[in-house]
């Protein structure tokens, strides 16, 4: 297969579509969590209760269809390879969790792929929908109507007083967790990161790198979400984490326009070296992969780089994760030759791009 042929049916169709202020926000996520009543929560449940958790919803869901997002098709992680469960993990249709702990746990995903239902993770039922750029209210849109679609067949766990009921704590209400993905470079190069971080927990909200709790803001990438699903109503909650995105992409435009007067030259320097990088080495790591990357995005974006596609950004990030790559290669792969696929990968890439 082509590196064309590959990346095509490796993107996600959401993730080619543009969106609002994207040249900061890459993707907007709405996740609702639920459960059905009358069974132990998958924490506690034994194997032979999820079992019969994903028979109900199977057949709740069978030959049915939610009007927008067509077929809806059931994937059972027992029936995948290990390198298939990764590669749903990085492209972020299921969570690490499910991949690695749940023995009857499967996804429901639209053909664009820009809905996914985790099915026994950490709660029975979870609803994910994602937009290119920042589009929260139509990833809330589309999440509540699929939500309500499902209600309609299955019987969730709910109580008057509280709300949804949640494996965690902190999901019960509302069950939903709305999130951003932004490309803050000149934040971090700006070194006002570090400010800024504390102060958006303080509005209930918070700041982790691309793959969640936990992991590493690789490419300057950044994950926003909100901690808080209690109390307030579904629409308060995407509406206060579109202000404080609002104000993150201000405040990115701002020191981008600092960077190009006060440092113009050694920002171009450290664009240019990253665009080499990328185009003529033969070995690079994933990490070394996603700072050039952030740098040759911020390039594009400032005008820096002409005849590029801003999205080589996403496109690269994407396919240069360690399982991808492996199942381009068709074939496990040790890290040094991951290393030099990824290189040839990109290169072949960027080659495209100047044709």
């Amino acid at each position: 297969m082509s590196i064309e042929q590959f990346m095509k049916s490796t993107i996600s169709p959401w993730m080619k579509e543009s969106g609002p202020d994207n040249d900061i926000v890459l993707s907007s996520r709405v996740r609702l969590a639920r459960n059905l009543s009358n069974y132990p929560f998958p924490i506690i449940a034994s194997e032979k209760q999820e079992e019969e958790i994903l028979q109900v919803i199977e057949n709740k869901i069978e030959n049915s269809m939610y009007e927008g997002i067509g077929t809806i098709s059931l994937h059972k992680l027992a029936n995948m390879e290990r390198i298939e469960k990764n590669v749903l993990v990085e492209k972020h249709l299921i969570s690490p969790n499910l991949a690695n702990e749940s023995k009857h746990g499967a996804v429901l995903l639209s053909k664009n792929e820009a809905v996914s239902i985790m099915l026994n993770e950490e709660d029975h039922i979870r609803i994910q929908c994602l937009f290119s750029g920042l589009r929260l209210s139509e990833a809330l849109t589309l999440a509540s109507g699929i939500d309500d679609w499902l209600e309609e067949k299955l019987d969730y766990a709910f109580d008057d007083k509280k709300g949804y009921l949640t494996s965690c704590p902190t999901n019960v209400g509302t069950g939903l967790r709305a999130s951003v993905m932004m490309h803050l470079p000149a934040l971090v190069l700006t070194n006002q990161m570090n400010r800024l971080i504390p102060a958006v927990s303080q509005l209930g909200l918070v700041v982790r790198g691309m793959y969640g709790e936990g992991s590493e803001a690789l490419g300057n990438i950044f994950q926003i979400s909100n901690q808080i699903t209690l109390g307030k109503t579904e629409e308060d909650i995407v509406e206060d984490l579109r202000s404080v995105v609002m104000q993150l992409i201000q405040q990115e435009r701002t020191a981008r326009e600092k960077l190009l007067k006060t440092s113009k030259v050694g920002l171009e320097d450290r664009v240019y070296r990253s665009f080499g990088l990328l185009s003529h080495s033969r070995l690079i790591s994933y990490k070394e992969a996603a700072k050039c990357l952030s740098d040759v995005r911020l390039g594009i974006d400032l005008n820096l780089i002409s005849n590029m596609s801003a999205n080589i950004l996403n496109e690269l990030m994407i396919v240069s994760q360690p399982n991808l790559l492996q199942a381009y290669a068709g074939e496990g792969l040790e890290p040094e030759k991951r290393d030099i696929l990824r290189a040839k990968i990109i290169r072949e890439r960027m080659k495209l791009e100047k044709e």
